[in-house]
């Protein structure tokens, strides 16, 4: 298994399930048990949004990962997970660091293009 592979899922999981506690410790300070406000500049409501996408990326992204890791990947597909792995802390970043949601920021942008072409990237690399 290819070490890198094996990190960038522990940064996956990591960003996952500390976003999924930073909800829950958020949730608790505001008395909110479910739902938030509808506000794109509501800390919550940035944790929620970052937490459910990476919820959406970040499984199937590790299973590229794990799979093709025990595949003695390429310089290029080892390469792809890394640029797929900081593309999602990135988004994160943007989506919790800015003031607002409401408006698009580099790193949001980055973040998701980048997610998109490494994906790709990494899904065609299972027909080599």
């Amino acid at each position: 298994m290819n070490n890198i592979a094996l990190g960038c899922v522990a940064v996956l999981g990591l960003l996952l399930f500390g976003l999924g506690l930073s909800v829950s410790m958020m949730r608790f300070r505001e008395g909110a048990t479910s739902g938030c406000a509808d506000d794109p500049a509501n800390l919550l409501h940035k944790l929620v949004r970052a937490h459910g996408n990476t919820a959406e990326y970040a499984p199937f992204l590790a299973v590229l990962f794990l799979f093709l890791g025990a595949r003695s990947p390429s310089v290029v597909t080892v390469s792809l997970m890394v640029i797929a792995t900081v593309c999602r802390c990135l988004l994160v970043v943007g989506l919790v660091a800015f003031p607002t949601m409401a408006k698009p920021n580099p790193l949001r942008f980055v973040g998701a293009v980048g997610t998109y072409a490494a994906g790709i990237g990494l899904c065609l690399a299972l027909w080599r």
